[in-house]
């Protein structure tokens, strides 16, 4: 299954001329270690994968989505709360996705909101190779209007873990939404909140930037939450809900 996978991106990456350089790769019993270098720190990350996800992620377009290391955390931190209802905002093409719906228990549900429905043809296509097309319910169109129309169907407090990945400026407002729907104890992970560094940098201010600093401050005060800012990928910052 993970040869067909593999073989039909790699098809579509031609097409897209998308290079992807890995170094190297060994198989220890069931799981795949793989060394792959980081151009931006000049530094060397061992990340464990399943053998279906390094053929379906490592070798490809693993650049244009969540870095291998952060879609390990996720899946760990999933499978720690052992959590069965999920969420994610922005889902591209569906790496985090199928690395978060491979982890959860046959019962489990992933709301996977994504606007761009071409991305979304593609990760579908990879929820059935990998069989996990029945754990992940799509959302196609506005993140808000998803996220709305769950609370309206009563399902606020039901989710144990949200992730977003999605539209930088609406951060804040996706968080409001995602801690009503998210259970007392039960974690939503936001991404990029180092934002390549420009964060940190005050003489850069523009709007993604901006929001994105002024967003982790009131995080940092938000009496609802604890929170952890993990310089994991791009940066990631883990609120548990109080």
């Amino acid at each position: 299954m993970g040869f067909i996978a593999i073989y039909s991106w790699i098809q579509e990456l031609h097409i897209q001329n998308i290079t992807i350089e890995v170094d190297c790769k060994s198989v220890v019993e069931d799981l795949v270690f793989v060394i792959a270098s980081d151009d931006n720190y000049g530094k060397k990350q061992v990340v464990s994968l399943t053998p279906f996800l390094y053929d379906y992620v490592l070798k490809n377009v693993r650049e244009l989505e969540v870095s291998p290391d952060l879609a390990q955390l996720l899946a760990m931190l999933v499978q720690i709360l052992g959590a069965e209802q999920c969420i994610e905002v922005g889902v591209y093409t569906g790496y985090s996705s199928l690395a978060l719906a491979l982890v959860l228990p046959e019962s489990g549900r992933l709301v996977a909101c994504e606007r761009d429905a071409k991305s979304l043809d593609v990760a579908k296509k990879y929820y059935q190779l990998a069989g996990v097309s029945h754990k992940v319910d799509v959302k196609v169109g506005l993140a808000m209007d998803s996220l709305e129309s769950l609370i309206l169907n009563g399902e606020a407090g039901s989710y144990d873990f949200a992730f977003t990945d999605a539209e930088k400026k609406m951060n804040e407002k996706y968080f409001e939404l995602l801690l009503q729907l998210v259970r007392v104890g039960g974690l939503i992970v936001i991404d990029n909140v180092l934002w390549h560094g420009k964060v940190a940098d005050p003489l850069v201010n523009d709007p993604k930037t901006f929001s994105i600093r002024n967003f982790n401050q009131k995080l940092m005060e938000d009496k609802r939450v604890s929170i952890s800012m993990v310089p994991i990928g791009d940066g990631m910052t883990i609120c548990r809900k109080r």
